[in-house]
């Protein structure tokens, strides 16, 4: 059974016949879970910056020197494109800057 826990039971049944394949299957698919996370956590944080910001997205592609479907393709949660310059362009244009954060891994018995 994976140690990632899903409320869709079709996802974890999933994610648990993959994980089954062995501790490197595995490890590649913990892995996969946390880039899919990091990059929903982008998203979210893109959208939170604009929208407390007051500004729709055509206003900020403005302000960054882009366009509104970028910032559109930027705030969506699937979306696997995020760079650290863009985001540092967007966070500048805001006003915040960007800081990242590494946490010790926690294995799970």
């Amino acid at each position: 059974m994976s140690t990632k826990q899903f409320q869709s039971g079709a996802l974890q049944q999933l994610c648990d016949q993959l994980s089954a394949g062995g501790p490197d299957q595995k490890t590649v698919l913990e892995q996969e879970q946390d880039d899919i996370l990091i990059q929903m956590e982008a998203s979210q944080l893109l959208y939170e910056m604009r929208t407390i910001a007051g500004l729709s997205q055509r206003e900020l592609a403005k302000r960054v020197g882009t366009t509104a479907s970028v910032i559109c393709r930027m705030e969506a949660a699937d979306y696997h494109g995020h760079t650290l310059a863009m985001l540092r362009r967007i966070a500048i244009a805001l006003g915040r800057r960007i800081e990242l954060h590494a946490v010790p891994v926690t294995k799970a018995s």
